[in-house]
């Protein structure tokens, strides 16, 4: 196969593969974000501690990250097929990468968000903010860097998916390298497609990285943030020597 007959199965393919990646983040990252969250507030010793809850979501989230995707794939095709009307095609394979993504993204904010200071917290409590205030002023922009670095991993995740959608013809860079590299033998498209693949990866890791980086040196923080260290630093610093008549 010559590269001009190559070229736009390329071109296409990597459109397929943006297409299906872009719309699976963006679904992950509305759904993981608010779930990872509540496994935080739910659990023990959280602002909205339920136990049952909490082992409920979490074995949810624990099962569904621990099926392999391809089976979890095949197991959602009724649902995909009632969703899209089809399972073959992009649109139809956003289905299932963006349940496959949500629970690991739901994972990696939970992680995230238990490394916030919880003398934050406790600071918003005290001047009488609710658990919304919480979430919304300390909470997130604490966890902002981190958030960022999980969403990079998560997308790099869902690209790795969406190779494996191509077995069922999703389209993509999985599909070309699986129809014409595999089934065709055509071993120079599929090394030229496992190349693309790692220059679109390391570009996404590479920005995702100097944006948490970035974040980190302005301190990962938004406006509210360092205004509640120096409340919580004035509460805990003692009060002045009353002076003497």
């Amino acid at each position: 196969m010559t590269w001009s007959e190559m070229q736009p199965l390329l071109e296409q393919a990597c459109w397929d593969t943006l297409y299906m990646v872009g719309w699976s983040t963006l679904i992950a990252v509305v759904a993981g974000l608010p779930l990872g969250i509540l496994l935080v507030l739910t659990d023990r010793g959280g602002l909205l501690q339920n136990t049952v809850l909490n082992k409920l979501i979490g074995q949810i989230v624990n099962i569904a990250r621990s099926m392999p995707f391809i089976i979890l794939m095949v197991a959602l095709m009724g649902f995909t097929r009632w969703i899209t009307g089809t399972t073959i095609g992009r649109e139809a394979a956003i289905v299932p990468l963006a349940i496959g993504a949500t629970p690991f993204f739901a994972r990696l904010v939970e992680t995230a968000v238990r490394e916030v200071d919880g003398g934050l917290v406790e600071a918003v409590q005290s001047m009488g903010g609710n658990t919304w205030t919480i979430v919304r002023k300390v909470l997130v922009p604490e966890s902002l860097p981190s958030l960022i670095s999980s969403t990079t991993t998560t997308i790099v995740t869902i690209i790795g998916y969406s190779a494996i959608t191509g077995a069922v013809g999703a389209g993509g860079l999985g599909d070309i390298a699986i129809r014409y590299g595999y089934q065709r033998f055509e071993t120079e498209l599929m090394w030229i497609t496992v190349g693309v693949l790692a220059v679109v990866i390391s570009i996404i890791q590479f920005a995702g990285d100097y944006a948490a980086r970035r974040l980190h040196r302005r301190g990962g923080h938004s406006g509210a943030a360092p205004k509640l260290r120096l409340l919580k630093l004035k509460a805990s610093s003692p009060p002045p020597p009353t002076p003497s008549l």
